[in-house]
């Protein structure tokens, strides 16, 4: 599908949900999992995230911030934010079309796009295969990953034992195919949940993460950075 033929961010509140659903059905069957980037030519990367509280006026609205980094020093490079009132439901397995045109705005504010963007949520690990960093990869045209810190639990979808030591990983695999992976970032902590967005393998998205995970948290750096960024822009706009 041609990026031209995208329906715009701007007009998902008028779908239905199983409008929504056929959507998803067929960009997930576009989703590549193969790298547009190798490891060692992902310099910068993007961490994502949206957060949502209720106005005064009875409205609610969300921020979608991105923090870029350098992938090898960790150095912020560039931080933007998008907010506005929330004009689509909250519907589960849909939440991309309710978080999507916030992104889209926040990511157009950025003077260098990142080499890749690294979502709080889930890419192909989803009910119909196309959660938010994989939806948003076809509007930012960019490589994606999710990193969830709970996993999204799909009908028939299993995983094995994971180990307690850092870098320990467990496929998450549905009717064979690999849709997610349990990764432990630190010892004898909890994982979190990587899936590729798009344009990415599931391998060099764990590597990515495991990369970018510090002795701070178990969350990698790009994500947690866009964490802690919504709660101080949801102070700021409350």
């Amino acid at each position: 599908m041609n990026k031209l033929e995208l329906l715009p961010a701007d007009e998902f509140p008028r779908l239905s949900e199983s409008e929504c659903a056929d959507i998803q059905r067929g960009l997930a069957a576009l989703v590549v999992q193969e790298n547009r980037l190798e490891l060692d030519q992902i310099k910068t990367v993007g961490g994502v995230d949206i957060a949502y509280w209720n106005g005064q006026d009875g409205n609610e609205y969300g921020v979608c911030c991105i923090v870029v980094i350098d992938a090898e020093s960790g150095e912020v490079i560039e931080k933007r934010h998008a907010w506005g009132r929330s004009e689509f439901p909250y519907i589960p397995g849909c939440l991309a079309f309710r978080e999507l045109p916030l992104v889209v705005k926040a990511a157009a504010m950025l003077e260098k796009r990142p080499d890749v963007f690294m979502f709080d949520g889930n890419g192909i690990l989803h009910t119909r295969g196309l959660g938010l960093a994989a939806h948003a990869s076809f509007y930012l045209d960019c490589p994606t990953l999710g990193v969830a810190k709970h996993l999204f639990r799909v009908d028939g979808a299993e995983f094995g034992e994971l180990g307690i030591e850092a870098g320990c990983c467990s496929d998450i695999v549905k009717d064979g195919a690999v849709i997610g992976r349990a990764v432990r970032t630190k010892r004898n902590v909890k994982p979190v949940y990587v899936s590729v967005g798009n344009y990415i393998d599931i391998n060099t998205a764990t590597e990515l993460v495991l990369k970018l995970a510090d002795d701070e948290s178990h969350i990698p750096v790009p994500t947690r950075y866009a964490d802690l960024e919504t709660h101080i822009k949801r102070r700021e706009l409350c």
